[in-house]
This record gives C-alpha cells, sequence and structure tokens, in this order.
C-alpha cells in the first residue's frame, strides 16, 4: 500500500488555492516495473482562467500526458492546482506551460506533454503544447482525443 502520510490535501478539507502559485502540488512515490513506461493521462475539460487583460473567463479543455519516473502527482492536489486558475489572469500559452512545467517540478517524470484546446476569443481558438522533450521509447501515447475545432464538442 502507498505511504500516503505525508499528504496534507488528500482526505482533508482544503480550500482552493487563490492562486497557481500558492497551490501545492504533491505527489506520491511509483514503482515502475519492467517493460514500456506506463503514460498517465489526466483531462480538465472544464478549465477556466481569466483574460489579464479584461478579466474576463477563458475556458480550454486541457490534456496532460506523462511517463511517470518516481513520483506521481496526486490528483487532488492537482485538482486544486487547476481550479486556483480561475482568479488567475495570464494568457493561454502562459497558463497551459505553467501547467507542464508545474508538474515536472513537483514530479520529475520521464517525459510530459500537455495540450491547452482554447476556446474562441475574439472568433480565433487557440491551441497550445508543450513538451519536456522526445516521448520515451516503446511507450504507447493515445491521441490528446481532442478534435480541431468545430464548436469544441
Amino acid at each position: 500500500m502507498t505511504d500516503a502520510k505525508n499528504l496534507t490535501q488528500l482526505g482533508k478539507h482544503v480550500e482552493t488555492p487563490q492562486s497557481p502559485e500558492q497551490a501545492v502540488l504533491e505527489t506520491v512515490p511509483f514503482q515502475r516495473g519492467d517493460g514500456p513506461p506506463a503514460i498517465v493521462r489526466f483531462t480538465c475539460p472544464e478549465f477556466t482562467s481569466l483574460c489579464p487583460v479584461t478579466g474576463q473567463p477563458d475556458f480550454a479543455h486541457i490534456v496532460i500526458d506523462y511517463a511517470p519516473d518516481q513520483t506521481l502527482v496526486e490528483s487532488k492536489s492537482l485538482k486544486l492546482f487547476m481550479t486556483s486558475f480561475r482568479n488567475h489572469g495570464a494568457f493561454h500559452e502562459e497558463c497551459t506551460v505553467m501547467i507542464g512545467r508545474r508538474i515536472v517540478e513537483a514530479t520529475k517524470p520521464l517525459w510530459l506533454r500537455v495540450g491547452g484546446y482554447w476556446f474562441p476569443r475574439g472568433g480565433i481558438p487557440i491551441d497550445v503544447f508543450w513538451q519536456t522533450g522526445a516521448p520515451p521509447k516503446d511507450a504507447w501515447l493515445p491521441d490528446t482525443g481532442v478534435a480541431p475545432y468545430r464548436g469544441r464538442g
């Protein structure tokens, strides 16, 4: 069984952090085992942040794929981190890349990619992609599952 004694958020009432910078991404140990690396996917189809100019909400479908090495990101802490963007004013590109970099900082994975599929602002959808490098050899990488913009449904 995984040791969860060091987790401060799982199983407890925790307020949503006021900003992504204040959010704590917690991790749990992971044993890779033999064979190709596992790919873990998190999908956040209702991601929101704020336009840094107008303060209006921006909406995105975020897909995070990563190949963990020795640690996994704990999912409740990830949910709290993602929710903390609701009060955060930043452009789409900054939000998407910040998500990837924070997870990399916390987990030190073998590989990570994040896709931010943003709903139109001013009639133009913006898609932002970031990854740490080439995917691991022999890892199965599924399609992100998000179609090119056609009303994002």
